[in-house]
């Protein structure tokens, strides 16, 4: 081995810069970051070939002097820790290490003006050698010009995907920061096409920062987002968490929609993200995930920013206070909504209603002429007229019609039943079809749910306790909540170095694996810090009872078990969907009936 020595500065900073410059899209993160905390109105960014060979930021915040653009590119110098204390960290950025990183690996160039000056600077920074400032020509504000990134790390331009990939990735990037700043105009061009173009809050609501903020999130997540949210807001010990949350039924084969924030800051934490899990578990299949967008202020002291150079992680002093904030205030919304569905559940039975033309217009109303009848309509008109294809289904009439229209109900009152499976019930602008087995699995589950949570868990003993091989760690995580746990049905106690002794098991889990259950639970208590899995599976198995003890399909109700079936659901939190997310009932209004038939 050779002498110890000093790495040379630019090769310091290349290193670094594979720790804060992974792909285009850090890049431009970081650059935006920036330019957020220099108070900027107004964000544009271009990019050509995914920001491989080129990316620009500008933007008008307060923009900088020559000297301080000399410092701006050297490592570690940043005007963002006035009393240099990382425990007190009020910007997205503060490392000092985004600029001198990213001129490290490309040909680099920054032009700024602060508001108020006569002339513009520039320098040029190529490969991490730095030139000197000249003036230039450019508005009040900054813009920072990356060509050929990672010309200078060659090996690193071979873990880059297609173009269209890395712009992707940058404007999910962008779209993240815009969430969490809708007063700020954004702008994302690539090859000439726009892909990210979200205008600043219109000043009306500006005073109004929940309207505001939805207002923002609806033109990134969807309309259909915005309009099936609701609305959180709580508070404990000095942690606050706003933001939205779509009802169960408006959900996500992945979690990719599924947005934390902290401070400001757009993270991806275990944590969090466990945390909506945990809160949706009760109303979601496995495999679907729903869609959030949070925002979670902390105090300075109580979180860690400074865990990884990307800033894209952080680490809370008591993660147990946030994660109960986030899925206490989660469940509280869930439960408010009562028997609410999200309206995509009806868009999709009115999609289903209509021809497969690949238009979503009503039905023509033809001149008689077989050619003008979609084909669609006329094969179901054909299987209709045919007495031997004709449906088996039955119509169940109540024997005595009920009275009233449902107007004082918001499910309305029962009308029919289909196929002794599907409940009609008429209300004063539509009409709402239930499936009775989703709807009575739910109010079964609910029971269940509050009948352990006024009784407790019942526990079943071992006849011979079951020694569990965990490791130290695991243990003693155990050992920690043994109060908990004994809470939730399950009574261990340590055994031995290593190893816990299971003496009683939660008696609703019937014949459970115990080894694997008190495994897998310490493996989640070192990831988590909770008891979430053995939660989930009592969860689970309410969730099994309700299913199997629950009014089956093909059962024929009368007309007073459906309208009682009808108000349980409408007391009922949660009834809105089944224990596996799926809706149990579609409201259609008349308006949108009407517009099938052609009335409107």
């Amino acid at each position: 081995m050779s002498a110890l020595r000093r790495l040379p500065s630019t090769l310091v900073n290349r290193i670094a810069a594979g720790e804060v410059v992974e792909r285009p899209a850090s890049a431009v993160k970081e650059l935006v970051e920036n330019a957020i905390d220099a108070g900027a109105h107004r964000i544009a960014v271009v990019l050509k070939e995914g920001g491989r060979s080129f990316l620009s930021v500008v933007d008008d915040g307060v923009g900088m002097t020559r000297e301080e653009m000399a410092l701006a590119v050297e490592r570690h110098c940043t005007s963002k820790l006035p009393g240099d204390d990382l425990t007190d960290i009020r910007t997205l950025g503060f490392r000092g290490e985004a600029l001198p990183s990213i001129a490290s690996v490309s040909r680099f160039v920054l032009t700024s003006r602060p508001a108020g000056a006569d002339t513009a600077w520039s320098l040029d920074i190529e490969g991490g050698a730095k030139g000197e400032p000249r003036p230039a020509a450019h508005p009040a504000g900054t813009r920072v010009e990356v060509r050929d990134l990672f010309f200078a790390t060659p090996a690193r331009l071979k873990f880059l995907k297609e173009p269209r990939t890395e712009s992707g990735h940058v404007a999910d990037a962008l779209r993240r920061l815009a969430m969490a700043h809708p007063a700020i105009a954004f702008r994302l061009e690539s090859e000439e096409r726009t892909l990210v173009d979200l205008a600043a809050a219109n000043p009306s609501l500006l005073d109004k920062p929940d309207a505001m903020r939805l207002e923002r999130l609806a033109a990134i997540m969807g309309r259909e987002f915005a309009d099936n949210a609701l609305a959180i807001d709580a508070n404990r010990e000095g942690f606050r968490l706003t933001g939205f949350a779509g009802l169960p039924t408006l959900n996500r084969p992945t979690g990719q929609h599924q947005y934390l924030f902290v401070n400001g800051r757009p993270v991806r934490d275990k944590l969090l993200a466990g945390a909506v899990r945990g809160a949706y578990q009760d109303f979601l299949a496995r495999d679907r995930h729903p869609m959030v967008a949070l925002f979670l202020e902390a105090p300075t002291a109580m979180v860690d920013v400074n865990v990884h150079p990307a800033k894209t992680e952080v680490r809370f002093r008591d993660a147990g206070i946030v994660r109960g904030l986030i899925v206490g205030a989660l469940r509280t919304a869930l439960a408010a909504a009562g028997h609410r569905a999200s309206t995509t559940v009806a868009d999709a039975a009115l999609g289903a209603f209509r021809p497969h033309t690949g238009y979503s217009s009503p039905l023509p109303m033809g001149n008689g002429h077989a050619a003008s009848v979609p084909r669609g309509l006329a094969e179901a008109a054909m299987q209709f007229m045919s007495p031997f294809d004709a449906p088996s289904a039955r119509v169940e009439t109540p024997a005595e019609a009920p009275t009233g229209n449902g107007q004082h109900y918001p499910l309305g009152v029962a009308r029919a039943q289909l196929h002794e499976t599907y409940i009609v019930a008429q209300t004063d602008h539509g009409v709402v079809i239930v499936d009775q087995h989703a709807a009575h699995e739910r109010l079964m589950h609910e029971r269940l749910k509050d009948q352990l949570q006024a009784d407790g868990v019942k526990r079943q003993a071992l006849l011979l306790p079951e020694v569990v091989d965990v490791g130290e760690d695991g243990a003693r995580r155990l050992a920690q909540r043994a109060n908990e746990l004994a809470e939730m049905g399950l009574v261990l106690e340590p055994f031995g170095l290593g190893a816990v002794v299971v003496r009683e098991t939660p008696a609703v889990l019937g014949e459970v694996d115990v080894q694997g259950l008190v495994r897998d639970l310490a493996d989640e208590l070192g990831e988590m810090g909770d008891h979430l899995s053995l939660k989930e599976k009592i969860e689970e198995v309410c969730g099994t009872l309700a299913c199997h003890t629950s009014v089956r399909a093909g059962r024929r109700l009368t007309v007073e078990e459906m309208n009682a079936l009808l108000r349980q659901m409408e007391a009922t939190p949660h009834s809105g969907q089944c224990n596996h997310g799926r809706p149990t009932y579609v409201e259609l209004k008349l308006a949108d009936i009407e517009r099938l038939f052609g009335r409107r």
